[in-house]
């Protein structure tokens, strides 16, 4: 008997169990690496389970003539092709909002790690050094403007963790007009963008990468942001020149910046991102924690579920 659905990355196991209890399936996180196995796998299937690697193209629609369903393990669709899938009839199931407290929570305290500046010291002070006067000129959070591009669920949840620590909001979203109660509502002011950047300790992006937000922050862009600024990129790759932002924070115009996401993922070995003290780097993580896990790996075996019931 074919498989019914194939999950080609990692999910929380008892949401892959839930779904093995009414359905055949493949749960194989290492064919994301694995894509001749994959394309065999996917061709009798009617649902597949993808996160963020897996490159839902024509190329795997042509090997998958029966596919109806895919469902992706967080929100981002940029490696899903969203317009062959509708053109074949095939649905694409986000798990909106599942994991948005995870990456709101990681905006908020990069954020302050950034400003503080002390977390550097771990390989100086068990070498013995002591760099306090260096590292003492970090600054509080408590009185700053954060900055937020993009106002969905996600810049409005950090939003809503940053005004209780002190902080000023501002925010910039083509999609939402300023008049829109949604600001007021949240307590967070709309501004244009030269605004935003200019007036921003912290700026921290929350969009997705389409052809109008593509190196939205250039060097043109960089060059605007407020001296002594960080920047903090949980999107998606392409979204920020990393070498104009390389450039700013070499030469101390901006205090320091964390990118989660980049061009290509998985990052290959980077001698431009190499060596740069206040750069901070993390694997794409942002919105992956136990409990975002959990709510993502639940919403998508439930939404599978009711498709592939309503389906049958």
């Amino acid at each position: 008997m074919p498989h019914q659905i194939v999950i080609s990355e990692f999910m929380d196991l008892p949401a892959v169990d839930l779904l093995r209890g009414r359905f055949d399936v493949l749960y194989a996180p290492d064919y994301v690496k694995q894509r001749d196995q994959l394309l065999a796998a996917v061709r009798d299937i009617p649902a597949l389970i993808v996160r963020n690697l897996t490159q839902v193209n024509r190329e795997l629609l042509d090997a998958a003539p029966r596919l109806k369903v895919v469902g992706r393990l967080g929100v981002g669709l940029d490696n899903i092709d969203v317009d062959a899938c509708a053109e074949r009839g095939i649905q694409v199931i986000p798990a909106t909002g599942a994991n948005a407290l995870s990456v709101a929570e990681y905006t908020v305290c990069t954020a302050m790690m950034l400003l503080r500046t002390a977390y550097r010291s771990t390989a100086a002070v068990a070498a013995g050094a002591w760099p306090k006067a260096e590292l003492g000129r970090g600054r509080e959070i408590a009185g700053k403007t954060m900055g937020i591009i993009g106002y969905g669920s996600i810049g409005r949840l950090s939003a809503g963790l940053a005004r209780p620590l002190g902080m000023q909001v501002i925010g910039n979203d083509i999609n939402i007009p300023d008049s829109d109660p949604i600001w007021s509502a949240t307590g967070v002011t709309a501004v244009p963008l030269a605004t935003l950047l200019a007036e921003s300790d912290v700026i921290t992006l929350h969009v997705p990468l389409i052809a109008s937000t593509r190196n939205l922050l250039s060097a043109p862009n960089i060059a605007k942001m407020r001296a002594g600024a960080v920047l903090i990129n949980t999107s998606r790759g392409g979204i920020v020149d990393e070498a104009a932002l390389v450039a700013a924070l070499r030469d101390g115009r901006l205090a320091g910046a964390a990118l989660d996401v980049f061009e290509r993922e998985p990052l290959a070995a980077s001698p431009l991102l190499t060596d740069v003290p206040n750069l901070l780097l993390t694997p794409h993580v942002a919105g992956i924690t136990a409990e975002s896990n959990r709510r993502v790996s639940d919403m998508i075996a439930d939404e599978i579920t009711k498709f592939m019931q309503s389906h049958a």
